[in-house]
C-alpha cells in the first residue's frame, strides 16, 4: 500500500458516534464491531491459545454502512482473535481489534472475556478515591516494575501489580517499604506511568529483563502483560490490576493512570493504520505523518472517531478498572475541544475525576497552537489543570543543563519565578511577570490548574541535578537542598507532585533520559531509605502539615490574592511571605514562612509579636518547637523557618 495520505479527505468517512466498538461478550454469544470505511472485506480469525499457529474458525464479518460486525453463537470466553482488512486490495497485518480489552502475550491477539470472572472478591465493594479540591492531593509519581524490583525491597512479585498488594514488607533495615512506605508518607494519590498494553518489552521472555517505562502504547484498553503473572492470560493481567487499585483505595490512596493518546508505539504497524490507515494520525501538507510526539506520529485527535475512541477508552479505565483520574502525556499534542469534551464526559460520572497533563509538545504539529491544549492555552480548558514547568526550572535550574542551579541549589535573582510558583501561576499583585524569564504571564485561572513539581520520570531526578549542579558538594549538603526543594513545594499553593523517592534522594546515576535503561538504573533502592532516613521524616512531616493545614491547600486565585502576601524586605536567596486571616478557614491565623537558601544564615525581620516556631532546619513540630517575642529571627542555611501566631 502506498503510505501517502495528501489527497485524503477524511472527514468523507462514515461515522459511527453513539454505537459501541468492540467485544460485546454474552454467556450464549459475542459480538464484535470494527470501524473500517474503507475496507472492502475483513476477515475474524479464532484461536484457541494466543500462541496457536493456526486459527480454528475463520470467518467473515458483515459490512453495515461504516462498521463490520460478527456476531458468534455459544460460550467463547477465554478464546483469542484477530482481525485482518482488505484495504485497496491489499490484506493488512492481522491484529485485535483496537478496543481489545483483554489481550494475549504481547498484545498480538484479543481475548474475548467475560470481565465479571476479572473481578477480585468484594470489587463491587471498591469505591473511587476523589479529592474534594485537586489542592487537597498529594501526588506521587510512580513506575510498576521500579518499585518492587529491588532485591532488598521485601516485596515477593518485584516488579508486579501484585507488588502493590503486599504489606508489611520491609528492607533489610527494618524500614517500611512498597504499599506500606506509600501509607506511611501519607500520599493521597498514586500517579503509575503508563499500565496499558505497550510494545517494547517481551512478554514471552522475562529472562530478558527488559526495561521501558512504557510511551509506545499498543493496546490502549488492556493491561500490560509483564507486571503480570501470566502475560499468555488475559484474565490475569487484567484481574491483577484490578487487585492493585483495590488494596491502594483500601489504604485510602486515589490511582492515576498515565495515559499516552498523543501517539502510538509503532506507525504503519499500528492497529490504527491496520484498520484504518492515516486516519488516526496527523499528516503534513505532503501527505506524510507528522511528528509533534517525537517519537513517529502524533494522533489526530480533532477527527470524530479518533475522539470517541479516547473517551470511550478513558471511561472504560473509570468504570472497568475503577481509575480516580489521568494524567495525560503531551496533553499540547491533543486539541483543546476534545480535552474539554473529555471533562464532559468524566463530568457525567463524576466531577471530582481527575484530569491534568503536559502543556506542550515535543516537536511543531500541523494543527496550529491555539487549538491545542498546551500551557498558554490553559484558560480555555475546564477543570484540567497541567504541569508548572516554570516552578521545576526555578527550584532546581533548567531542565537540559546539567550546570544550571535553580532556589534549591543557590541561585538568587530568581525569586519572582519561586514566588511565581508559590501561588500556583495565579494572577497576584505582588509579583513581576517580568522579572520570570519562562513566562510573561500568569498561565493558571486557579490554584486547582497547577501540578506543581521539582522532578518526575523525565530527566535527571532532582539528587541528580543538583548534584550535577554542584558536582563536589557533600552529601549534607544536597541533602539539604533537596529538603529544601520539597518544603517550597509541600507548602505552596496549588498540587503538589512528588517523583517517586525524591524523599530518600533518588538517583539514576546521571542518567537523564532512562526510558529503556534497565533496572540497574531505575529501581528505587530501597536502602536510601535508611541511609536518608532524615530527609524521609522531613518529607513526611510537611506532607502532614500540609494535609493538616488548609492554608497550603487554598482553592481559588481570590483566596491567594486575599490571604497570601510576600515580604517587602528583601535578601538575594530568600524568599519570604505571609498567610493571613486564618487562609481557607485554618486554625493558625498567621502563618510566617521564609526560606534561606544561601550557605549561611540569614536574619530576616518579622511583625514584633509572640511567635511559635512550627518550622526550623530539617525540624517540624506543629504543636510548636519554641515561643518567643522577637522582631528579628535567624533562618538557618538553606533552609525553612515557619512561624505562627494568634496575632494579625
Amino acid at each position: 500500500m502506498k503510505w501517502n495520505f495528501g489527497h485524503i479527505d477524511f472527514s468523507t468517512y462514515a461515522q459511527y458516534i453513539e454505537g459501541k466498538l468492540g467485544v460485546e461478550y454474552h454467556s450464549d454469544y459475542t459480538v464484535l464491531k470494527l470501524w473500517s470505511p474503507v475496507a472492502q472485506q475483513v476477515r475474524f480469525r479464532l484461536y484457541k491459545t494466543d500462541t496457536a499457529k493456526e486459527p480454528f474458525e475463520t470467518v467473515e464479518m458483515i459490512h453495515n454502512e461504516s462498521v463490520w460486525s460478527i456476531r458468534l453463537e455459544g460460550e467463547r470466553h477465554g478464546m483469542f482473535y484477530t482481525v485482518q482488512c482488505l484495504i485497496n486490495d491489499q490484506w493488512m497485518d492481522e491484529v485485535p481489534d483496537p478496543y481489545a480489552f483483554a489481550v494475549g502475550v504481547n498484545g498480538k491477539r484479543g481475548m474475548i472475556c467475560d470481565l465479571s470472572r476479572t473481578n477480585p472478591a468484594n470489587w463491587n465493594a471498591d469505591k473511587h478515591i476523589f479529592p474534594e479540591q485537586y489542592s487537597d492531593m498529594v501526588i506521587y509519581e510512580l513506575h510498576v516494575r521500579d518499585f518492587s524490583i529491588d532485591y532488598f525491597s521485601g516485596i515477593k512479585n518485584k516488579g508486579k501489580f501484585l507488588g502493590f498488594t503486599e504489606e508489611g514488607t520491609r528492607s533489610p533495615e527494618g524500614l517500611k517499604t512498597g504499599i506500606d512506605h506509600l501509607v506511611d508518607l501519607g500520599i493521597t494519590h498514586v500517579q503509575l506511568l503508563p499500565v496499558f498494553d505497550f510494545h517494547t518489552v517481551d512478554e514471552a521472555h522475562p529472562e530478558k529483563k527488559e526495561y521501558n517505562w512504557g510511551y509506545d502504547p499498543q493496546n490502549y484498553n488492556a493491561p500490560e502483560g509483564s507486571y503480570s503473572t501470566n502475560p499468555h492470560d488475559g484474565v490475569s493481567r487484567i484481574t491483577e490490576l484490578k487487585l492493585l487499585v483495590q488494596m491502594l483505595h483500601a489504604k485510602g490512596i486515589g490511582v492515576i493512570m498515565d495515559v499516552v493518546y498523543n501517539h502510538t508505539g509503532r506507525t504503519r504497524h499500528s492497529v490504527f493504520n491496520q484498520t484504518v490507515p492515516g486516519y488516526f494520525y496527523r499528516q503534513r501538507s505532503n501527505g506524510t505523518f507528522s511528528d509533534a510526539s517525537g517519537c513517529g506520529n502524533e494522533i489526530a485527535s480533532e477527527r470524530s472517531m479518533v475522539r470517541k475512541y479516547i473517551i470511550d477508552s478513558l471511561k472504560y479505565w473509570v468504570n472497568e478498572y475503577h481509575i480516580d483520574g489521568f494524567r495525560f502525556d503531551l496533553m499540547g499534542i491533543l486539541d483543546i475541544d476534545t480535552m474539554n469534551a473529555i471533562r464532559d464526559e468524566m463530568n457525567a460520572i463524576d466531577s471530582n475525576i481527575v484530569l491534568y497533563g503536559e502543556g506542550w509538545a515535543a516537536a511543531p504539529s500541523p494543527l496550529h497552537e491555539k487549538y491545542r491544549a498546551v500551557k498558554n492555552n490553559v484558560p480555555k480548558l475546564n477543570n484540567i489543570a497541567v504541569f508548572n514547568d516554570d516552578f521545576r526550572d526555578a527550584l532546581k535550574g533548567h531542565w537540559g543543563q546539567q550546570g544550571s542551579i535553580g532556589f534549591a541549589s543557590g541561585q538568587t535573582l530568581n525569586e519572582e519565578s519561586v514566588k511565581y510558583g508559590i501561588v500556583a501561576a495565579t494572577d497576584h499583585p505582588q509579583i513581576n511577570y517580568g522579572y520570570i524569564e519562562s513566562i510573561r504571564w500568569a498561565w493558571s485561572m486557579s490554584p486547582q490548574q497547577s501540578i506543581n513539581y521539582a522532578a518526575c520520570h523525565d530527566n535527571y531526578t532532582l539528587y541528580d541535578k543538583l548534584k550535577m549542579s554542584y558536582p563536589n558538594a557533600r552529601l549534607k549538603e544536597l541533602s539539604d537542598m533537596v529538603c529544601l526543594a520539597g518544603a517550597v513545594l509541600l507548602t505552596s499553593q496549588g498540587v503538589p507532585f512528588i517523583h517517586a523517592g525524591m524523599e530518600m534522594m533518588r538517583t539514576k546515576h546521571g542518567d537523564g533520559n532512562s526510558y529503556k535503561s534497565g533496572d540497574v538504573v531505575n529501581m528505587i533502592d530501597w536502602s536510601r531509605k535508611a541511609m536518608f532516613s532524615y530527609v524521609y521524616v522531613y518529607y513526611k512531616k510537611l506532607v502532614r502539615l500540609r494535609k493538616n493545614h488548609p492554608a497550603f491547600r487554598m482553592t481559588s486565585t481570590h483566596q491567594i490574592r486575599q490571604h497570601l502576601r510576600f515580604s517587602k524586605h528583601y535578601l538575594p536567596g530568600v524568599v519570604a511571605y505571609t498567610l493571613i486571616n486564618h487562609a481557607n478557614g485554618d486554625a493558625w491565623k498567621t502563618i510566617r514562612l521564609i526560606f534561606n537558601n544561601n550557605q549561611t544564615p540569614v536574619a530576616f525581620p518579622v511583625k514584633n509579636q509572640r511567635w511559635t516556631e512550627v518550622a526550623n532546619g530539617l525540624a517540624i513540630d506543629e504543636n510548636g518547637l519554641r515561643t518567643h517575642e522577637t522582631h528579628t529571627v535567624f533562618v538557618p542555611p538553606v533552609s525553612m523557618m515557619m512561624l505562627v501566631a494568634d496575632e494579625a
